[in-house]
């Protein structure tokens, strides 16, 4: 059978859609799982976090972090699927970007100016280049492997916004450690790591989703 027969099957196929979605989200409860598991065996919450949660910025970052997982995983299950529309959901990944936009703005208005450069740089930039990427391991991969249950017909872009997802459940993790809460910090360091689990995501997608 050629590629866009199987395709075709596919898409006719009203029962391979609700075991594809099964599959996707029990990918992204294992991928979950395990970055959790690796977070709490050998990261951990930051020590003020009692304090931090009284705070605006702190929970701001969870805002970010959350919508970028939830709409790139909602653009995820689409794609897996060929003739299934992702525009919608697409619209959804500008989310963290605004949200990003308007924490920065509220920080620059509100901070002097002579202190951005320290906000921006914070003391964690290290760890969070490092351990966003570390935690993004077993998202990806299980969302990798449930991608080839389906029948992607863009897989590097399958792959990259599978990284998406697995950056921001990974990143939801990395923020209550990270004590850097300023959104400067975050518009900067945060999408640095995102991006490089996008581009291994997208690097292995169109390898290894390729039919």
């Amino acid at each position: 059978m050629r590629t866009s027969e199987l395709i075709n099957a596919l898409v006719e196929d009203d029962t391979a859609a609700p075991r594809l979605d099964v599959r996707l989200g029990a990918a992204v409860l294992a991928g979950t799982a395990l970055a959790g598991a690796l977070f709490f065996l050998l990261i951990g919450f930051r020590p003020d976090i009692a304090h931090a949660l009284e705070t605006v910025r702190f929970p701001y970052k969870f805002l970010i972090t959350l919508s970028l997982a939830v709409a790139a995983t909602g653009v995820v299950l689409r794609l897996a699927r060929p003739g299934v529309p992702a525009a919608r959901w697409g619209f959804a990944l500008f989310l963290p970007l605004v949200l990003l936009a308007l924490g920065v703005a509220a920080e620059l208005l509100a901070t002097s100016a002579s202190t951005w450069g320290a906000r921006l740089v914070g003391s964690n930039s290290m760890n969070c280049v490092t351990v966003i990427p570390f935690l993004s391991i077993g998202p990806l991969a299980c969302l990798l492997l449930a991608l080839r249950q389906g029948a992607p017909t863009r897989p590097g872009l399958a792959g990259a916004v599978a990284g998406l997802a697995a950056s921001g459940i990974a990143a939801t993790f990395y923020a209550s450690n990270c004590t850097d809460d300023s959104p400067l910090f975050v518009a900067t360091w945060y999408p640095i790591a995102t991006a490089m689990v996008v581009v291994v995501g997208y690097l292995i997608g169109t390898r290894a989703l390729r039919w």
